[in-house]
């Protein structure tokens, strides 16, 4: 199992995982699971460090039919899995909370 304290990645889900068994996440704006769940990668700027990943990882996990949220500083990309489209106004607002800026999808 892979280490995320000392890997520079913060998860926090509600349920199952974007990630394969090797922690390679799933690359693309948007993608359909086998178990019907969407995957959405955003961009967020500003994010250095653990604590700015658990803090989009917080406030996006807080949507409606989010049931899982990876950020990565060090890429600045956040992996979202909900279970139909989010409304990205609603995402940006949620990185905004956060204190970050969202780029957009990568």
């Amino acid at each position: 199992m892979t280490d995320l304290k000392n890997s520079g990645v913060t998860d926090v889900q509600a349920s199952g995982s974007c990630c394969s068994a090797d922690g390679a996440c799933h690359s693309g704006s948007a993608s359909d699971s086998q178990d019907g769940a969407l995957t959405t990668v955003y961009r967020v700027s500003g994010m250095t460090c653990g604590h700015c990943e658990g803090a989009v990882s917080q406030e996006i996990s807080a949507l409606d039919g989010v049931t899982a949220v990876t950020a990565v500083a060090k890429t600045g990309e956040v992996t979202v899995t909900s279970t139909a489209p989010l409304d990205e106004e609603a995402v940006r607002a949620a990185v905004d909370e956060a204190g970050y800026e969202l780029v957009g999808t990568a």
